[in-house]
């Protein structure tokens, strides 16, 4: 089933192999998308669907050292450059809206951004700045409820720009510790007002952008991205996650929403999603479905066969394999990861991967 194309009323997909969104830190210049990034996504644009990397809905949101953005008119003709070397090829292309919220060091946002997060708590840890190293994270300033209506329109506005800069559709990232799952999880968000104190106090916030998002572009241009048992970032589990997500996830599926996306990161040594949590997620979502964390062809083939998703997303492997689909339809090898060049700028270790012999 991985190599069968996937047709529903709302999008046509090659193939049932997704590319993962993707943290690369190549966009050097204003976190801007650039002609490295254009000849990256266009070598992997045999996928079925490519979901690009983590990208700021606003100033905010640019955490890490050279993550994109998608807020301004250079960031839009950066990202239409890469949206059309994909289209070229056939593929289809989403983009994942990521604000990383607190897992940020101010030192690499630009001029006149802050940090923000639901607490005015420091994420633990450090994190990489070009600048100065690696240095512990900034300290957010908690928002008030006009700055989370504020973020609830860049989402939005971003979303918008997206369709303007030819993505398919857009992911909101609501795993890995950053801002959407800050507001989810009880282990960071302790506010007592109405975005936080219960299930849908902290659900309260990734609904807002979920629905705006949508009323932006369309609910059938929108995913989700879903972590319930992750770790990154300080979150990990807590009394009635699971509930919590399920009610999460059942308004989602209300909204019409495209897709949710659901991560397990045990394969990298997190807890694992349970898999009747898996089972019963699947069941109150009624869009697509896709399963994510350390699947190779066989692992993908047998979720799919058993109905237990719809796509299944490959990260490490899209990335050191530009013609993964194919290698994986004629069985050839894989090459292996650099890890040491995951996030520095320049071609080694991004662009450079070899295809097969044609």
């Amino acid at each position: 089933m991985l190599f069968e194309l996937l047709v529903t009323p709302s999008i046509q997909l090659a193939n049932r192999a997704v590319m993962a969104p993707m943290t690369r830190s190549r966009a050097v210049e204003a976190n801007t998308p650039n002609a490295l990034m254009t000849e990256y996504y266009g070598q992997r644009a045999t996928a079925g669907l490519i979901i690009a990397e983590g990208t700021s809905p606003s100033p905010n949101g640019l955490g890490y050292a050279r993550i994109p953005g998608l807020f301004n008119d250079a960031q839009v003709r950066g990202w239409k450059a890469v949206t059309d070397a994909v289209h070229a090829k056939g593929g289809k292309i989403f983009v994942q809206l990521m604000h990383t919220g607190r897992v940020t060091h101010a030192v690499n946002l630009p001029a006149g951004a802050e940090v923000v997060g639901p607490m005015a708590d420091a994420c633990p840890g450090e994190m990489h700045t070009d600048s100065q190293g690696m240095q512990p994270h900034s300290g957010p300033r908690a928002m008030t409820a006009t700055d989370i209506a504020h973020a609830v329109e860049e989402y939005a506005k971003s979303a918008q720009l997206a369709i303007e800069a030819g993505f398919d559709g857009v992911e909101l990232h609501a795993a890995n510790g950053y801002l959407i799952e800050q507001f989810l999880n009880a282990n960071v968000n302790k506010r007592t007002d109405s975005y936080g104190g219960s299930v849908e106090g902290r659900n309260r916030f990734a609904l807002e952008v979920a629905r705006a998002t949508a009323a932006a572009i369309g609910a059938h241009r929108v995913g989700v991205r879903l972590s319930p048992q992750g770790v990154f970032n300080s979150t990990g589990a807590y009394p009635g996650v699971e509930a919590q997500y399920l009610a999460l996830t059942g308004e989602l599926s209300q909204l019409g929403m495209l897709y949710l996306h659901l991560l397990d990161h045990s394969a990298m040594g997190a807890p694992p999603v349970p898999a009747e949590l898996k089972l019963r997620l699947r069941a109150a979502f009624q869009g697509l479905f896709i399963l994510a964390g350390g699947f190779d062809r066989a692992g993908a083939e047998s979720a799919l066969e058993a109905g237990h998703a719809d796509l299944i997303a490959f990260a490490r492997p899209f990335l050191a394999n530009p013609d993964l689909v194919e290698r994986m339809q004629t069985e050839a090898a894989l090459n292996a990861v650099d890890m040491a060049t995951f996030y520095t700028p320049g071609a080694k270790g991004y662009t450079d991967y070899p295809a097969l012999a044609t």
